[in-house]
């Protein structure tokens, strides 16, 4: 379904807590735009009776039915793009604007 990676979880771990809203599930949602891309939100939210339910790296993770067809594979990761300067990135097959990243060996 969805995997966080080691760093995302370390993030999406400190923001709970100095948002007090640890123990919450992390909703992660996807849109298409009319574009064809995909838009991504994500916050702690409450779950609903037609959730999917999904754990990574210890982080509860819910997700409507109709993003969970969007998000099918996705990786989320916590990275710096430039220095000084991280950001959560959804590294997801399932967006034609996704580029996988170049093995450099």
């Amino acid at each position: 379904m969805i995997t966080i990676t080691e760093q995302a979880a370390k993030q999406i771990k400190l923001s709970s807590k100095q948002g007090n809203t640890e123990g919450m599930p992390l909703r992660i949602a996807a849109t298409r735009n009319a574009d064809d891309s995909i838009h991504y939100g994500m916050g702690f939210d409450d779950s609903k009776d037609d959730d999917i339910k999904v754990t990574s790296e210890d982080i509860e993770i819910i997700i409507s039915p109709v993003s969970a067809e969007l998000l099918k594979d996705t990786v989320l990761d916590f990275v710096e793009l430039e220095p000084g300067k991280h950001q959560f990135i959804f590294m997801n097959p399932n967006d034609p604007s996704y580029k996988p990243p170049q093995d450099d060996s």
